[in-house]
């Protein structure tokens, strides 16, 4: 029998319930904005995709030394779908997890993680401090400043184009886009 997919409220609690962290949380709205937006994109059912971006950190605030393991335990004791835990867990591929992304939802969820953090930090610098009107050439200068925003793995954000067979430009913007859609839940409506 599969397991039924939780609701975003679902994902909402027990995320919150492992997570204080503001910058966190904010994080995992980021991430299931893109998510639900790339869904659209890829004809796929966009409440899946988003509680995937919800809760794909889950274990990070806790036990950041297990993370995606931790996170796949508490998924499982909870009764997510397989698939499900699968896709978050393969977020992690090549940092601490062995779980390759194989899927659209999987590939999708590599690719952005990292670039929500490198999109949130070049608004923030942005006279606007906004999303609302940034564009892809904007987050593409403050990518070649290795200084800038050093904590993202920008190799890892182009291995996920690489895997999605599209261009960094087209996924720094749709990378936005969906960002801008919770652009309030995330502090980055600014002044635009």
């Amino acid at each position: 029998m599969s397991r039924p997919t939780p609701t975003r409220e679902n994902a909402l609690t027990l995320l919150k319930t492992y997570n204080q962290s503001e910058s966190l949380i904010k994080h995992a709205f980021a991430v299931e904005g893109v998510m639900r937006y790339m869904a659209r994109k890829y004809g796929e059912d966009e409440d899946v995709w988003g509680v995937v971006g919800l809760i794909h950190d889950l274990d990070y605030e806790k036990f950041p030394d297990q993370h995606c393991k931790k996170t796949e335990a508490i998924l499982n004791e909870n009764n997510w779908p397989e698939d499900l835990i699968r896709a978050v867990v393969s977020h992690g591929w090549g940092i601490c997890s062995d779980v390759e992304p194989v899927s659209n939802m999987e590939k999708v969820l590599f690719a952005i993680d990292e670039l929500t953090g490198l999109v949130a930090t070049s608004a923030l610098v942005r006279p606007t401090r906004s999303v609302m009107d940034m564009k892809a050439k904007s987050v593409k200068k403050k990518w070649k400043d290795k200084r800038f925003a050093a904590g993202v793995d920008r190799a890892i954000i182009q291995k996920g184009a690489d895997m999605l067979g599209v261009e960094l430009g087209d996924l720094i913007t749709d990378t936005i886009m969906g960002m801008r859609e919770v652009a309030d839940a995330i502090g980055l409506k600014g002044d635009a």
